[in-house]
């Protein structure tokens, strides 16, 4: 059985083509999966609709909706491929229905705050200098952390004053970043990367102490901290910046579909989250600052 999940996995990366972290996600959910089929002497290329629902029953116990809709859409897609590679007659996932999911709107940073974020790593030191231009080039984008940390010297271009990266399913988008942004990357390298190389010639652009490539943990760590030291009473998050990129945005006139092209969102209806976030900040204002509110 887990050589089937061995050729699915196979398939989302060479034809699917889809991001590492959606596969490791749906690998580990049908680990899980075959797990409990083993458990139970079933068989997937013989297993029932109604033997589905009853491991996916299970799962309502223990799982959140989104974590169930991501089982569902993985168990969904590797009988998809069985029944292409002839290993079935007939999908048995085909009709499982996706529980609703409430979309939870995005923390979103005020201009202030994220000032304070910004200003906050000391850059006169060579580490200081790196969150710094890791903070700005993250505001001024709205990459995702994984598409930051990954960046490679050649996805810079100081000149046009653009980054290209490689969103989900491996998509190459451009993305423009302004003034500030430059200035600290420019200072980044100048300076604070020079002095955290060792050995080697590493092509990725943010580098951890060790002169090595900077993990999506490492760089949790660094904004979780530059977040406690400013003293803002929220839970400052990687994915907060790429929120407050949009949001900001949005508020300042950008057309929504501008928005979703710098974001890498492949469905505008992801985009439009921030509309609803753009419209209660509206409703803020002005219930605070109308004559008569």
């Amino acid at each position: 059985m887990y050589d089937l999940v061995d050729e699915f996995i196979t398939y989302l990366q060479v034809e699917r083509g889809l991001a590492e972290n959606t596969i490791q996600a749906y690998s580990r959910d049908l680990v899980r999966f075959i797990t409990y089929l083993e458990s139970r002497n079933l068989n997937p290329v013989k297993i029932s609709r109604t033997q589905i629902r009853d491991y996916l029953g299970s799962l309502s116990l223990e799982l959140s909706k989104r974590s169930q809709a991501r089982n569902i859409s993985a168990i969904k897609t590797f009988f998809r491929f069985l029944v292409s590679e002839d290993r079935m007659k007939e999908n048995p996932a085909r009709l499982l229905e996706t529980p609703r999911i409430q979309q939870k709107l995005p923390d979103i940073l005020s201009l202030d705050e994220v000032e304070q974020l910004l200003s906050q790593p000391d850059i006169t030191t060579p580490l200081g200098q790196r969150d710094r231009a890791m903070l700005e080039l993250l505001y001024a984008t709205g990459l995702r952390v994984s598409e930051l940390v990954h960046l490679r010297l050649l996805d810079v271009n100081l000149e046009a004053g653009y980054v290209k990266t490689l969103g989900k399913g491996s998509k190459e988008r451009l993305v423009p970043f302004g003034e500030k942004a430059l200035q600290a990357l420019q200072s980044y390298l100048s300076d604070g990367r020079p002095a955290l190389l060792k050995d080697g010639h590493p092509p990725y652009l943010f580098l951890n102490f060790r002169g090595k490539l900077l993990t999506r943990q490492g760089f949790w760590k660094i904004i979780k901290n530059h977040g406690r030291m400013t003293g803002i009473k929220k839970i400052i998050k990687p994915h907060g910046l790429r929120h407050s990129f949009a949001s900001h945005l949005l508020e300042a006139g950008a057309d929504l579909r501008s928005v979703q092209v710098m974001l890498g969102h492949a469905d505008i209806t992801t985009t439009q989250i921030y509309t609803h976030v753009t419209r209660k900040r509206l409703k803020e204002l002005h219930g605070t600052c109308h004559p008569r509110p």
